[in-house]
């Protein structure tokens, strides 16, 4: 644990309790670092690894922990590491895969403050923002929203609305984004390379915590949230230079099954040309949930070829926490 406070961001880059809104040492204390221990045979394991890092926030007062769901995806051990040195085991509790939260229950009192949740809808691009890690001031970092749009990313992910700000750091995921007043607006997902205004820039991607309030429960009670699985193909697309390519397919995946190969250049989904990750998503979700057929219409090799996927819920895929 100790590795994670051998760096610091610049102290001018530092928010400062004198020139903010609210009690920044609860802020810096209701987020908690999180590691989690993944077996290797998981199905997640070659792509997100079997040891994994990031952060948590304290969002009740029972201890419950927000985070990003790819940490606790298939997790066999969860801990739970406050700014006071508390360790803690924790249970993963649900993870949501249309938003990408994942909830985390400490097995154990963690004695740490919690945040209250704000609006992101409130905060304009351009609005000063605050992302705070675990470890202390040293590892919260004044920042600025600078757009708030759709994302879409190649593992078949699709938010109508996230927020990306800069200065970008690389190891953002599961920290806590506040507003000027000190309200949890986004929970950290990636660092990633986005169209601004025109401009391409590193960024860091946020999830809207306004996304959690409707979907709550559900988690609480399932495991996941409340609506049906979107469709899901095994298939990691990718789209350089304005074309859609598969880059990959999952082992023993829908795609994979149906005759998808890598490198197959995607034109259209169901009876819609597409021509961007975010239209090719759209229009398999315009089809229906999870097990749906999803016609393609590729190109290999100079010829147009027209294949069917049945579509499937990803987590049947994945292992299942086991609390012990």
């Amino acid at each position: 644990m100790a590795k994670t406070q051998e760096w610091a961001f610049p102290e001018s880059l530092q928010p400062k309790a004198d020139e903010i809104q609210f009690d920044l040492a609860r802020a810096l204390d209701a987020v908690v670092l999180v590691r989690t221990e993944v077996p290797e045979d998981a199905f997640t394991a070659a792509t997100l690894g079997t040891e994994r890092g990031g952060y948590g926030v304290v969002i009740r007062e029972d201890g419950l922990v927000l985070t990003i769901g790819y940490l606790i995806t298939e997790a066999t051990q969860v801990w739970l590491t406050t700014n006071r040195g508390n360790v803690v085991a924790g249970y993963p509790l649900a993870h949501d895969r249309a938003t990408g939260f994942g909830l985390i229950q400490p097995l154990g009192k963690l004695d740490a403050p919690h945040l209250q949740r704000g609006l992101s809808a409130d905060v304009k691009v351009g609005d000063s923002a605050f992302v705070i890690g675990h470890g202390g001031r040293s590892h919260a970092l004044k920042t600025r929203l600078i757009g708030k749009q759709e994302f879409a990313g190649y593992w078949e992910y699709l938010l109508d609305q996230a927020i990306f700000t800069a200065p970008a750091h690389p190891q953002w995921g599961g920290a806590a984004l506040l507003d000027p007043q000190g309200d949890l607006i986004g929970i950290g997902s990636l660092l990633v390379q986005q169209e601004i205004k025109g401009e391409s820039t590193h960024v860091n991607m946020f999830v809207p915590t306004d996304l959690l309030a409707p979907i709550l429960e559900a988690m609480l009670k399932t495991g996941r949230g409340p609506n049906p699985a979107h469709p899901w193909l095994g298939m990691y697309t990718q789209d350089p230079d304005g074309k859609l390519v598969v880059g990959n397919v999952t082992s023993g995946g829908p795609a994979e099954l149906a005759g998808v190969r890598a490198g197959d250049m995607v034109l259209g989904a169901g009876s819609q040309r597409v021509h961007s990750l975010i239209e090719f998503f759209r229009a398999i979700r315009k089809l229906g949930p999870a097990g749906v057929d999803v016609p393609l219409m590729l190109a290999r090799a100079g010829d147009v070829l027209r294949i069917t996927v049945k579509s499937a819920d990803r987590d049947d895929y994945l292992k299942k926490p086991n609390l012990q």
